[in-house]
């Protein structure tokens, strides 16, 4: 609290410091400085300390210099520590050689023979699209590339923790920081080595947009992952209601069939047993089994008159 009071106190009286004019002016009047008012008064006895203006403004500093630096210097860790990041990244190396080779093989002829691209280009690989499939971009198929070829890269997030909050950075503001943090030079020149470890200028491109342009490209690689997932999710839900229905469709069938056949065994014996009772009514059955009695009594007479007939030889031959 008394910190923040003695920043407040010397900005205020940073703010009203009196011009040279005012202080040859209240100089003139030095013998009526009794009679002077409050504010004026004030002014005079400020004029008449030595280097009053660099003193206030010494004091001022020393008291802003431990919430400078708070402020300041996780901007500058972020900096410094994406930028070690970058470079030691290996899983963005091979990302960005397989981008390279990409580009080469789709560039054939005098651009397909490149040495590297502009980071700035990574971003329009999303905006590439599928002349086959509008939803399927360029980033979508890399990253089909690398589920099947080079899985590692898909998981370039844990290297590169601390790039959203580097994105974030303005470096005029920080710049005007460090004219007073000299310490925090250190972080820049770590900056500046990145740029120029990626071939880029570190005159045209500020680290808020250099950055910028990696935390959105992994924005967009993380969407193309989860829209991949997505597109197989639906497919498998899709192929699997396709199996069930079939399989529906099948057991359905077999019922149909299963009730055909119980229909048809049933009217077969309806069928019989009504031609059953229809010749109990007319005593067809009767006449018919009369007929089989005559049969099977005259077969016994003959069966008996042939066994006396070959007893009677039996006994002659004997």
């Amino acid at each position: 609290m008394q910190c923040n009071s003695g920043v407040s106190l010397s900005l205020q009286l940073l703010k009203f410091i009196p011009e040279k004019s005012d202080t040859d002016l209240l100089g003139e009047h030095k013998h009526e400085i009794d009679r002077m008012a409050r504010a004026d008064r004030f002014l005079f006895e400020m004029s008449r300390i030595d280097h009053y203006q660099q003193r206030l403004q010494a004091l001022y500093f020393k008291k802003k210099f431990a919430e400078r630096l708070a402020e300041a210097k996780p901007k500058i860790e972020a900096i410094l520590l994406a930028s070690k990041e970058l470079c030691r990244s290996k899983r963005l190396k091979q990302l960005l050689e397989v981008v390279l080779a990409f580009g080469n093989y789709m560039n054939k002829g005098q651009r397909g023979n490149a040495f590297g691209f502009k980071i700035s280009s990574l971003n329009k690989i999303g905006d590439t699209k599928s002349s086959i499939d509008r939803n399927i971009t360029l980033l979508h198929y890399l990253i089909m590339i690398f589920e099947k070829t080079y899985p590692e890269i898909l998981t370039i997030q844990l290297d590169l923790l601390h790039l959203p909050e580097a994105a974030k950075v303005n470096l005029a503001e920080l710049d005007k920081e460090m004219n007073h943090l000299k310490n925090g030079l250190k972080a820049l020149e770590d900056y500046i080595k990145t740029l120029k470890h990626f071939g880029e200028d570190e005159a045209k491109m500020q680290p808020d947009e250099f950055f910028g342009i990696f935390d959105t490209f992994l924005q967009s690689f993380n969407e193309a992952k989860q829209d991949l997932e997505n597109m197989r999710r639906k497919k498998e839900e899709e192929e699997r209601r396709a199996r069930m229905e079939a399989m529906l469709k099948e057991q359905r069938d077999k019922e149909r069939q299963l009730k055909k056949a119980k229909a048809g065994g049933i009217s077969e014996e309806v069928g019989e047993f009504d031609d059953l009772v229809s010749a109990l009514r007319s005593g067809e059955v009767f006449d018919r089994d009369l007929s089989k009695l005559k049969r099977s009594r005259k077969r016994s007479g003959n069966q008996v008159a042939e066994s006396g007939r070959e007893r009677a030889v039996t006994k002659l031959n004997y």
